[in-house]
């Protein structure tokens, strides 16, 4: 059967984590509208009778800022090593810029082969799609350009089957029935952030982050107890997440407690706390309580 790993890069909000939702049928990555809403390397995998294909999904290319910033973009260099295709995303609808040049540069030493997979052709007239096709075609040589649109799921069929046939051939590496390496922990904090980024606007889903203080797995009676800490930087952003006699984190509570129990299949009692921790983008100790490894580790 064809087995191998596959990385998705792209620049923030190309739709990497509506796409690797989509192609394994799952979902495992949260979704927003804003920028890096992805901060660590997500790994799933979609067994079929022919093919196992290990899907990589990794931050935006972007900037680094923070330490937090460095150590996304270091999930991002890793995933260009050792995998056997790579999927770039551009967001189509889009003109280019100078973020999408700076991609195109880090390909130039990727030796797998390399599938462009441009994304949002739902929002663009079809007119429109082959000038974008023939742009990316004279800026470097690729091994196919496949148009998309991981929201609605058109022509998804084919890119998966582009992917699969690029695959060397080879035992399966995980049982058919394995789904992700991400523990259940990570899934309660991105399911809690998902819908602070839902519920916030401005310089807040930058400046948040969620810890999963204790998990409690099911009692007699099937109920979960989880109990999150939301990280912001200043003292003032904390009223913000609170809201008016604490309408904000209940509506934020709410909603995730809704995703949690469909996640679990069970029933779950949720505690948010929303706490000051200044700098915690720059805090080595938090950055690895939230997963993101260090360059080297």
């Amino acid at each position: 059967m064809k087995v191998g790993f596959v990385a998705l890069v792209g620049r923030p909000n190309a739709g990497k984590s509506t796409l690797l939702n989509r192609l394994v049928g799952e979902r495992l990555a949260i979704v927003s509208d804003k920028p890096q809403t992805t901060r660590t390397r997500i790994l799933a995998v979609r067994t079929t009778a022919d093919a196992q294909l290990i899907l990589v999904d990794t931050p935006g290319v972007h900037r680094p800022l923070h330490k937090m910033n460095v150590r996304m973009m270091h999930e991002v260099r890793e995933s260009l090593r050792d995998v056997d295709v790579l999927g770039v995303l551009v967001d189509a609808s889009e003109p280019p810029g100078g973020g999408d040049r700076y991609l195109l540069t880090l390909l130039d030493q990727v030796k797998a082969p390399v599938v462009l997979v441009l994304n949002k052709i739902d929002l663009m007239a079809r007119a429109k799609l082959l000038p974008v096709i023939d742009r990316y075609r004279q800026a470097r040589e690729f091994a196919e350009i496949v148009p998309v649109s991981a929201l609605t799921g058109e022509n998804i069929d084919r890119l998966d089957a582009v992917l699969r046939e690029r695959l060397p051939e080879g035992e399966p590496l995980y049982p058919p029935d394995y789904l992700t390496d991400q523990p259940e922990r990570f899934f309660v904090a991105e399911i809690v952030r998902e819908k602070v980024l839902q519920q916030t606007h401005a310089e807040l889903p930058f400046s948040t982050a969620v810890v999963v203080d204790r998990f409690e797995e099911p009692d007699a009676h099937g109920l979960m107890r989880f109990y999150c800490s939301i990280l912001v930087d200043r003292e003032s952003q904390k009223p913000i997440l609170v809201g008016r006699q604490g309408a904000m984190i209940k509506a934020i509570g709410t909603a995730a407690r809704v995703d949690l129990e469909a996640f679990f299949q069970t029933r779950v009692y949720l505690d948010l706390r929303v706490k000051v921790r200044a700098r915690w983008r720059d805090d080595e100790r938090v950055l690895d309580e939230l997963g993101l490894r260090r360059d080297g580790k």
